[in-house]
């Protein structure tokens, strides 16, 4: 059994043309590296979120290094929640100096096209585009767990390194995807 079927959820990276914080409209091709990309839905206000970011910017600059790209995507509902809205995303994006682009999801199709249930909800993918990894950072919660094993990172360097990702891989967990209210009718 695949990781595709391990977590009921897409095999290829579904293509996505979004708007990144600095302005510029992106797709899946742009934020890929030569070995592959993690795809991180998330969002400002989820605690999940907040407690790994850190990590998040550690592992992006050092898969980078490795031919993996890295981008985050937040496709909750702006209205709703304000704080995960663009304005709030471009603040973040620079407050934290995010070393990957954080994507805007206004019309939340692209979480759908990949599945996405939660933040921060990750997505791992080889140079063919074939997902290989789906599940958390590591075992942090709320809060972040001091020398946690690197389960997203190892996965990830080992795809870099011809390797295959573990069998092994824990499920995300984190705050539902808010999703916008759709009118009756």
């Amino acid at each position: 059994m695949d990781v595709a079927e391990r977590h009921e959820t897409i095999a290829t990276a579904p293509d996505f043309l979004l708007t990144a914080t600095d302005g510029r409209t992106l797709a899946y091709a742009d934020i890929a590296g030569p070995k592959g990309a993690v795809v991180v839905f998330m969002c400002n206000h989820c605690p999940y979120v907040k407690a790994v970011l850190d990590l998040m910017i550690r592992d992006a600059r050092e898969l980078a290094r490795l031919g993996i790209g890295f981008a985050g995507i937040c496709s909750n509902d702006q209205e709703a929640y304000p704080e995960d809205g663009f304005p709030a995303m471009q603040r973040l994006a620079r407050d934290q100096g995010l070393p990957f682009p954080y994507l805007h999801d206004p019309l939340q199709q692209v979480a759908r096209a990949y599945g996405a249930v939660c933040t921060p909800d990750f997505f791992g993918f080889d140079a063919a585009r074939r997902l290989v990894y789906r599940g958390r950072l590591d075992a942090s919660r709320t809060t972040a767990i001091p020398g946690a094993r690197r389960e997203l990172f190892e996965a990830m360097r080992a795809v870099a390194e011809g390797r295959p990702a573990p069998e092994e891989q824990v499920q995300a967990i984190g705050c539902a995807i808010k999703w916008r209210r759709v009118p009756p009718g």
